[in-house]
């Protein structure tokens, strides 16, 4: 949506809190969803929105829809250089003093900004506001449910999550417990703690959430606000040549430790724990996708950090006589 320069000043939202709010859509290739994503910013009861798309060189019709919109989104076209880059474009663009980031093929219910502003209140504490979502799946045909259908089967509850509030970044070393399309962010924290990683192309928001969260605090809304589809070929469902998650983790425990900066912390064998189930799960990757030796490396790992869970070698063994996962 297009604003003047003076669109800050008269957006006061009644907790003192400015209402400006810039939504960045990163976006390649996505003319099959992206209508819908946009449709649903546009459709925000909060009035106060700047929507800036950043087409990362797709080659299908995503602008000529895009071109549709004219004036209601601001449209950054730039070569293919991935997710990270088309959102730090966004950002470089951004006027709000909130930033939300959209993923091209996900979708918010009308409310999604409001409450997030409202939960923000007066604390300058607080750097992110996330909300949850549900998983947005296809039926047999490849269709997806009408949002507001999935509306009637979800509980609504605008209420605070204390458990996942506050100073979480012992939390993070569990989980990703944020959804990008899920999360407000403050502008003054990216000033403060950068923006996206670009060198790396995945768990790149894990890492941005865990730089966050040891300079402010997050709150969770219990309201499910956001759709999260779930598409053949995720970047989170690939094999990769890297396991990001766990490198991204053992980094984090080195840099920072185990506590949070209010000392709440976690205990190292909890951490060792995940951290040989993420071992185990990159694992199963590989051994789904056919290249058993590269699995077994990993469950390996995972038996050495945690040798009295037995599983790993199960899978070790199964895996050597031709066995795949059929659920993974």
């Amino acid at each position: 949506m297009k604003h003047d320069d003076g669109a800050q000043e008269e957006c006061e939202d009644p907790n003192g809190v400015n209402g400006l709010v810039s939504v960045i859509i990163p976006t390649y290739n996505s003319v099959a969803h992206i209508r819908q994503t946009i449709d649903a910013v546009l459709a925000q009861t909060h009035p106060h929105v700047e929507l800036i798309v950043v087409d990362d060189g797709s080659t299908d019709n995503t602008r000529v829809v895009l071109a549709e919109y004219g004036e209601k989104l601001r449209l950054v076209v730039q070569s293919n250089q991935g997710v990270c880059r088309a959102r730090n474009a966004g950002l470089a663009l951004a006027r709000g003093e909130f930033i939300c980031f959209l993923d091209h093929d996900d979708a918010w219910y009308p409310e999604m900004i409001a409450l997030q502003l409202k939960a923000f209140g007066v604390d300058a504490d607080v750097g992110c506001v996330y909300a949850n979502y549900i998983h947005w799946y296809p039926n047999a045909l490849g269709q997806y449910a009408d949002p507001g259908e999935l509306r009637a089967r979800c509980p609504m509850d605008s209420e605070l999550d204390a458990s996942m509030s506050g100073w979480i970044y012992h939390l993070l070393l569990i989980d990703c417990h944020v959804q990008t399309s899920a999360a407000m962010i403050r502008s003054e924290v990216f000033r403060q703690c950068g923006a996206f990683d670009e060198s790396l192309p995945y768990s790149e928001d894990w890492d941005l959430w865990l730089r966050i969260s040891r300079k402010f605090q997050f709150r969770k809304l219990k309201n499910i606000s956001v759709l999260y589809r779930q598409v053949e070929g995720q970047g989170s469902r690939t094999a990769r040549d890297v396991d990001y998650r766990t490198r991204l983790l053992e980094k984090a425990v080195a840099t920072w430790g185990l506590r949070s900066p209010d000392g709440t912390g976690l205990a190292r064998r909890d951490f060792i724990r995940q951290l040989a189930i993420y071992h185990v799960d990159y694992g199963m990757g590989w051994v789904q996708a056919g290249q058993p030796g590269r699995g077994a490396r990993s469950f390996l790992r995972a038996l050495r950090l945690n040798p009295a869970q037995p599983k790993p070698l199960v899978y070790l063994v199964l895996s050597m006589f031709g066995w795949r996962p059929k659920w993974f």
